[in-house]
């Protein structure tokens, strides 16, 4: 990957990449998930809180690497083995590998595909009956003879065993190999040598079992998994115009019948009701919106907005920015740490900063709170049904009273009384015949 992140800790489509095959197994009715670290530990910190973790002191194989996890490994229960850098395996698939090495009664199953080109993958070799025999490893020259190489069906690293017979293969493994590693595979010949049967359960799919080791993979895979994320939001009534230019991270929530325009981004922990339009050219991180809300060309980062609430064009509300029904944050409008009441418009070209607006008010064009005195921050207070003219600058902390109004071009730094007047500016001067005095520069 030529990074200093750890392979899979690289995102994906809002999870880390070692996430997902973790919430497919959590989906699966995994009762127990461990991950295998190396000795820096450097996955513990990412992990989630029910994941447990083994330590593979020294990388040595796949073998190595499933041994330094045998104190955490029930031998009565049936015991997966997935990759952290295959993120594509589903639910479906675990489970169905599950019930099939459950069913056959194998000490061991793998999850096996054929390929057009099989290269880098381990060889599947069968026995005479079409038992599988072994898995013969190609990273190195020398592991494979020119007619296992030639095999077209592969192990893709996934496999179901039964916990006493794997852990009792685990103690047998040896190194026989050109990188003198312990791979996983040979388990499978040492138990069929102590005659128990191995087992095969094909994946049609590619998909699933897709590995990550460079970028251009990773940015392949983030394709297929953004096209079956579009699916699933599709098929449960969602319209995305156009799939192509829309990014939708996993978490992402979207109620019925809301459209999401082009060029639009959802992420992280975003909540979006039903019968919204969403975009074009617009991003909600961490966004909750409403029912019957409009979100176009504006940029929405841990906002919280009611039904009906309408957003943009050109629109950044950030964090604990909260508009409540029926609110509008319109054209060049910036909101942070403010509630906005129900109803109350700010149409256009203001800073809502720090603030706390009534219900049904209306905050002219050029409307600031300056709330910030170069050491802390205090809060405005507006009440409801309060007329903000133009071009009103309010300098915290201050309160207006409901039904109130400003002057247009006031620097209100008093509290206004409800149903008041509050104008604060200086009054105008007209110089009679200043043109005929002012300097005039050539043309």
């Amino acid at each position: 990957m030529r990074s200093a992140v750890p392979k899979v800790l690289h995102p994906l489509c809002g999870r880390t990449m070692i996430e997902w095959p973790i919430a497919a197994a959590r989906e699966a009715g995994a009762g127990r998930i461990v991950v295998v670290d190396g000795p820096k530990r450097a996955l513990a910190d990412a992990l989630p809180d029910d994941v447990e973790v083994a330590i593979q002191d020294e990388p040595n194989g796949t073998g190595d690497a499933v041994r330094s996890a045998a104190a955490l490994i029930d031998p009565e229960t049936t015991v997966l083995l997935l990759y952290g850098d295959v993120p594509l395996i589903t639910a479906d698939a675990i489970t169905a590998l599950a019930r099939a090495h459950e069913e056959s009664g194998a000490a061991a199953t793998m999850a096996t595909m054929e390929l057009e080109d099989p290269s880098g993958y381990g060889r599947v070799v069968r026995d005479a009956e079409g038992g599988v025999e072994r898995v013969v490893e190609t990273k190195t020259a020398g592991d494979a003879t020119p007619e296992e190489e030639a095999i077209r069906e592969v192990n893709t690293g996934i496999y179901a065993f039964a916990g006493g017979d794997l852990l009792e293969a685990l103690k047998e493994l040896r190194a026989d190999n050109a990188q003198g590693e312990l791979y996983l595979p040979d388990v499978l010949p040492l138990l069929r040598a102590d005659g128990k049967a191995i087992g095969a359960h094909v994946v049609t799919d590619a998909a699933l079992t897709l590995g990550v080791n460079t970028r251009v993979e990773l940015a392949h895979v983030r394709r297929l998994a953004q096209a079956r994320i579009h699916r699933a939001h599709a098929l449960a009534g969602v319209t995305i115009v156009d799939p192509a230019s829309t990014l939708i991270e996993v978490g992402v929530e979207i109620g019925r019948d809301t459209i999401v325009e082009p060029g639009t981004f959802l992420r992280g922990a975003t909540r979006i009701g039903a019968r919204c339009e969403v975009g074009p050219l617009t991003t909600l991180i961490d966004t909750v919106a409403g029912d019957d809300t409009r979100i176009v060309h504006s940029y929405l980062h841990g906002a919280e907005l009611g039904s009906g609430v309408s957003v943009g064009p050109f629109a950044y509300l950030r964090p604990q920015a909260r508009l409540r029904d029926k609110a509008k944050a319109g054209t060049f409008v910036e909101i942070k740490n403010s509630d906005v009441g129900e109803g109350t418009k700010v149409p256009h070209l203001s800073y809502i900063g720090d603030a706390d607006i009534g219900a049904g008010s209306n905050i002219g064009a050029g409307t600031i709170t300056a709330n910030y005195d170069g050491a802390n921050k205090h809060r405005t207070t507006i009440g409801a049904r309060v007329r903000v003219s133009v071009h009103t600058s309010f300098v915290a902390p201050v309160k207006i009273g409901d039904g109130a109004f400003t002057g247009a071009g006031s620097v209100i730094t008093d509290d206004v009384p409800p149903d008041a007047l509050g104008i604060a500016r200086e009054r105008q001067r007209n110089i009679e015949g200043y043109a005929e005095r002012a300097p005039r520069k050539e043309r």
